[in-house]
């Protein structure tokens, strides 16, 4: 779901952003975003997004789409993270430049990472859709050529993960690694699959209609939180299921769900309105963090939020005029990593930041 920010930046131009009071000598830091301290842009230029720490928090792997570099279709890179201000961030491509990725993750190993990739499809970028065919909204193409890999940090593919026809992505790791759950609509639903990586056998933990994706398992190993549609109507079921039969989504109007690692206790523990997603749990699986537009009626900006698990206690944690979403915090809880489209002098360039995460 990466192409929201560029696409909400856009009507973020159109409609005007105002100027924001920034924080003297942290000038990255918005007002009132209390639990950040020392922000420091990471990347500059291009759409970069969906960025996770590797499980030493020395690394971070993230999706990354730039035309003037050469990269016009999302792309895997790791970098290592910056131990000090002085330290530069590097960062080199580890998929096969092919096709389109998405949605990757490091195994505890430090060795391998798992992502999501069109390229046994077409070496060529899969089309985007015609937004004019569906009223201009925000619709998400489900192509159905992506399958997940598992590859060794030199970018060599040693193991595919998933082979069945249709779309397979989103997928996350349980922190022992032994387990990942990912979304796919191979039994005619957009559901969540937790797999056992060793033997392969899978377990669908999700069945009422709708969009479950974008699962992570909390660090205690307990639950699982993701983001859900739920359409209701029959005018909302019959364009959902029209969308999915053309491979398409439009994640528009979304909740975040958590329940316990097989699925039973299912409940939902937002009820925004909107778009509610990006979520996962913060380093003491107490609380999620998550991105939502809920605040805006013009569905702009995006920020993050944090909440307890019962959905109580909401705190407002980023508060930019555009897009902050895929926030991160690193598995010691010291720092986070997120994407937005702060300090990008206008253009809709999305760039990743870093900063120390304060209780």
């Amino acid at each position: 779901m990466k192409k929201t920010a560029a696409f909400f930046l856009a009507i973020g131009l159109v409609l005007g952003l105002n100027a924001q009071e920034k924080v003297p000598g942290d000038t990255l830091r918005i007002a009132g975003e209390n639990h950040f301290r020392n922000i420091r842009q990471l990347t500059f230029g291009g759409d970069n997004a969906e960025a996770y720490w590797s499980f030493d928090g020395k690394h971070i792997i993230f999706q990354r789409t730039s035309p003037k570099d050469g990269i016009n279709c999302d792309q895997i890179f790791i970098g290592k993270v910056p131990e000090t201000a002085d330290e530069a961030f590097t960062y080199k491509m580890v998929s096969s430049g092919k096709g389109r990725t998405t949605c990757a993750y490091f195994l505890p190993d430090g060795k391998h990472i798992i992502y999501a990739s069109t390229h046994e499809g077409s070496a060529d970028c899969p089309p985007v859709p015609d937004r004019s065919k569906y009223g201009n909204r925000y619709i998400w193409p489900l192509y159905n050529t992506y399958d997940i890999y598992m590859a060794d940090l030199d970018g060599k593919i040693v193991k595919k993960l998933t082979s069945a026809k249709g779309y397979d992505a989103e997928a996350t790791l349980s922190y022992d690694g032994k387990k990942m759950i990912y979304c796919s609509d191979k039994d005619g639903d957009l559901d969540l699959y937790v797999m056992d990586l060793k033997s392969g056998k899978e377990k669908k933990v999700t069945s009422a209609l709708g969009y479950d994706g974008g699962a992570w398992f909390s660090p205690d190993g307990k639950k699982i939180v993701w983001r859900a549609s739920r359409p209701k109507t029959d005018a909302e079921i019959k364009e959902y299921k029209e969308l999915l039969a053309e491979g398409m989504v439009a994640p528009t109007n979304m909740e975040v769900w958590v329940a316990n690692t097989d699925g039973s206790d299912a409940r939902q523990i937002t009820s925004l309105g909107q778009a509610n997603w990006a979520p996962n749990f913060t380093a003491d699986s107490k609380r999620i963090i998550f991105c939502s537009n809920h605040e805006y009626k013009r569905g702009f900006p995006f920020n993050m939020y944090m909440v307890d698990l019962d959905g109580k206690n909401m705190q407002k944690i980023s508060r930019d005029n555009g897009f902050d979403a895929f926030p991160m915090i690193s598995p010691n809880g010291k720092k986070i990593i997120f994407a937005s489209n702060r300090n990008n002098g206008g253009t809709r360039d999305t760039n990743l930041f870093l900063a120390d995460w304060v209780e």
